[in-house]
């Protein structure tokens, strides 16, 4: 990785500095446990019988022949079940009114609606019988006509449900001025219109999910163990879904290997494991299989896109028309008709954009339901527009480059109000792509594509731009309640100082895998002046931290990170307090330094916070009033989101033979704000890379036209290895958001958003001189080597 294009400034503390993970030890030492290294004795291991088909009748379900299997305990059907539930599955997100959403529950009771739909369920001694059981479970199905394609499903030609008159989930408009739209478009000199798809994908996590219900002895309590992304939400729609009195269940988080959005999320699993445990007075648990995942966890993305732009003859946009299909599967999961609105407000982009409208229609199909992927909706806005862009480039003959800086916003325009309804927080979107330019040599490598395009290389080069702008910090309540979505925005966090000078700190955020332990840690260090290592962080256990709304969206640092820092801020005023009665002085006369309070212009009339904490402890001489104990808790609702932005560069090589493309450089310039600890953010920079150029490039769920799944496997399902990217060239500019106290904004989706369209843009780039505009992802050897072939007929797809 190259040196930052924008150098450090020296850390006063330990905030800003290049910090090693304190959690990495032990889950690179084997000593991280995960759910299924969990070791709970007698307990009773969950195989699930999944459809066949996409879309089926289930007449009958026969569980006798698995009852008679070695090791069975117990089996059910969807029938046997049904007066388990409190309520169907929940879906948080009624994006409209009128919004359809079949009841989902967690085995189907009369109709199967895409393969991997749960059917029945077995329960034996170990995992091996259970599966074995499975299979010896008797189903007649009656076949149904699925619909699989999404514009065929939105044309209502065959239902995804036989109880419903329309595939048709809702329509959700965003246009604040229709007529100004009209008039732009009337008025447009150039108008450039795109139509991408987003291909399904499946999110793939390292660790695949599991759950553990254990129930306790007495008062009919339960431990639910679950490799989830959200234990306190999970916590609240067990309660809700299996008509369990919610203090009644604890949900921990263990180890969790991963998540990306995919266990962000309530599973019939999860739900199974409760209501069996109930009814067994057992523990009882699962383990899903990787090839199962395919099938049984949620898939990202799913869109067709078209966008249109309006201009003038120089290219400058004066609005920009969207609209969508969006593919909810075949029921709606926890936010899975929200989804698509996470970016309903970003097509404009970075873009000083007069004029906006944007329409999205979710879309029932007989497939595995779709949901929160990596950037959720944000990266499938960052590619239409990323892309519409370029387009728009090639339509008035101006570089990629010069297109996009003659449309910034401004970084004197900010706090930046969006013809879409945002108030964009702070930005220097050139400078961003300045640095970015600087670090790829790009008028270096315009020369050098021009030098092999004169000669007739084989190998063409190609560079690809995008620069992005998204929304994090998932929040202010007020504004998620504006949109429907039934659960706030606030995070939670406790800071103890012990008797000892140790700290102890509480958090509703829980991590998996993004190093909170290590960054709340050094947030801690330096508001308490005490030593990172003397800091333990309790999270992702609904007992320990009984507040929390969770981690996903980008919003661990902008909101629990904040909430942690404003409880440190009222433990320090309350340490204050009892410094000032100590040491016979007035507060205000007292300033912290390194974990001492001293009396200005008398440093020799001091307290450390580790001794205050001892007295506060002791509680013999406290103020009057004063609670023993030094702690504090916040909880945190944001003002605003946080907005994140900043340009990556592409650079690949096509072969026109063949249609190969190798990625050879990328340089990446992110401003996520204030950093806490830039050794985390290049990490979570190099990770979402990865997983953008695997859109772009690799990945991609495929449906035969029955409605079964072709890629369940890595043989099939081309996830890509480090040895598939080049080294990432990275740098950053810092503009701190005013939006919250410690200046962040949030790094964990930046590269995914950012990565796709780059790359793509760059394979169209590479191929432009020969007349293709637009290749579908993932771009395969074939598709370019088809492309090339179209573009220029006659060449047999090579050159």
């Amino acid at each position: 990785m190259s040196a930052t294009m924008t150098e450090d400034t020296p850390a006063k503390g330990v905030v800003g500095t290049r910090m090693l993970r304190r959690e990495d030890p032990a889950l690179l030492s084997g000593e991280a446990r995960y759910v299924h290294d969990l070791v709970v004795p007698g307990a009773l291991h969950m195989a699930v019988v999944r459809s066949p088909y996409a879309h089926a009748r289930v007449t009958s379900v026969d569980v006798s022949g698995a009852l008679g299997m070695p090791g069975v305990a117990a089996a059910f059907s969807g029938a046997d079940l049904a007066g388990e539930w409190g309520s169907a599955m929940p879906c948080a997100w009624p994006v409209t009114a009128d919004m359809q959403s079949p009841p989902h529950f967690p085995v189907a009771l009369n109709e199967a609606c895409y393969v991997g739909d749960a059917v029945a369920v077995v329960l034996a001694g170990s995992q091996a019988e259970a599966q074995d059981a499975a299979g010896a479970v008797a189903v007649v199905y009656e076949e149904l006509p699925a619909a699989v394609d999404l514009e065929d499903a939105a044309s209502d030609r065959v239902l995804a449900h036989s109880d419903l008159s329309s595939n048709r989930a809702y329509t959700w408009e965003l246009t604040p001025d229709a007529d100004a739209v009209t008039r732009a478009f009337d008025a447009a000199a150039v108008t450039v219109k795109e139509r991408y798809v987003q291909q399904r994908l499946i999110p793939a996590a390292m660790e695949p999910r599991g759950v553990c219900v254990v129930p306790q002895p007495f008062g009919g309590e339960y431990l639910v163990y679950s490799a989830t992304q959200i234990p306190h939400i999970l916590r609240t729609m067990l309660g809700i879904t299996a008509g369990v009195p919610e203090e009644r269940i604890r949900v921990v988080a263990p180890s969790v290997g991963g998540g990306f959005g995919s266990k962000l999320d309530v599973y019939a699993e999860e739900l199974l494991c409760l209501v069996l445990s109930r009814r067994l007075r057992k523990p009882v648990r699962w383990s899903e299989e990787r090839s199962e995942a395919a099938q049984a966890t949620i898939h990202g993305r799913g869109q067709v896109q078209e966008i249109e732009l309006a201009a003038d003859t120089d290219g400058r946009v004066q609005a920009v028309r969207v609209r969508l299909l969006a593919d909810m599967g075949a029921y709606m999961q926890l936010v899975t008709p929200g989804v698509p609105l996470l970016g309903a407000f970003l097509y404009h982009g970075v873009y000083d954009v007069a004029a906006y409208s944007f329409t999205c229609t979710g879309v029932f199909t007989n497939k595995t339901p779709t949901d929160a992927y990596r950037g959720a909706g944000r990266p499938e806005a960052t590619y239409a527009i990323e892309r519409a862009m370029d387009a728009l480039a090639r339509k008035v003959g101006t570089d990629p480059a010069e297109v996009r800086r003659r449309n910034f916003i401004g970084a004197d325009k900010f706090p930046y109000a969006s013809a879409a309804g945002l108030l964009f927080d702070s930005g220097n979107y050139e400078g961003a792509l300045d640095a970015a330019l600087e670090l790829v040599d790009y008028e270096g490598l315009r020369e050098e594509q021009a030098r092999r395009r004169g000669q007739g290389a084989s190998k063409l080069l190609g560079v690809g731009l995008s620069s992005y702008v998204e929304m994090c910090g998932l929040a202010p309540s007020r504004v998620l309640a504006s949109l429907n979505y039934v659960a706030g925005g606030w995070e939670a966090a406790t800071v103890r100082m012990l008797p000892t000078g140790k700290v102890q700190v509480v958090t509703g955020a829980t991590p998996h895998g993004q190093g909170h332990v290590t960054s709340w840690s050094m947030i801690i260090a330096d508001k308490l002046g005490v030593s990172p290592e003397d800091v333990e962080v309790l999270h992702s256990d609904t007992a320990v931290s009984p507040l929390g709304l969770d981690t996903y969206g980008s919003r661990s640092l902008a909101v629990g990170g904040t909430a942690i820092a404003l409880a440190a801020d009222r433990l320090i005023d309350k340490a204050r307090l009892l410094a000032a009665h100590r040491l016979e002085v007035a507060p205000e006369d007292l300033e912290l330094s390194s974990g001492q309070f001293s009396v200005r212009g008398s440093p020799s009339s001091a307290m450390a916070l580790g001794a205050l904490a001892f007295e506060a402890f002791t509680a013999h001489d406290l103020p009057q009033g004063m609670e023993p104990n030094l702690e504090a808790s916040a909880t945190y609702d944001p003002t605003n989101f946080t907005f994140p932005f900043g340009t990556h560069v592409a650079v690949v090589e096509v072969d026109a033979e063949t249609g190969k493309v190798d990625l050879v450089r990328y340089s990446a310039v992110d401003d996520c704000g204030n950093q806490i600890n830039p050794l985390i953010v290049d990490g979570q920079v190099h990770g979402g890379i990865v997983q953008g150029v695997a859109q772009a490039l690799f990945e991609e769920a495929v449906y035969d036209d029955d409605g079964n799944l072709l890629t369940t496997t890595f043989t099939d399902y081309l996830v890509p290895a480090a040895s598939e990217v080049p080294s990432f060239s990275l740098g950053r500019t810092v503009t701190p958001s005013p939006s919250n106290p410690l200046g962040v904004k949030g790094i964990g989706e930046a590269g995914t958003i950012a990565s796709t369209p780059a790359v793509v843009n760059a394979v169209v780039d590479a191929l432009s001189h020969l007349g293709v505009v637009d290749i579908a992802m993932p771009v395969t050897p074939e598709r370019v080597w088809r492309s090339i072939g179209a573009a220029a007929p006659g060449t047999g797809g090579g050159r």
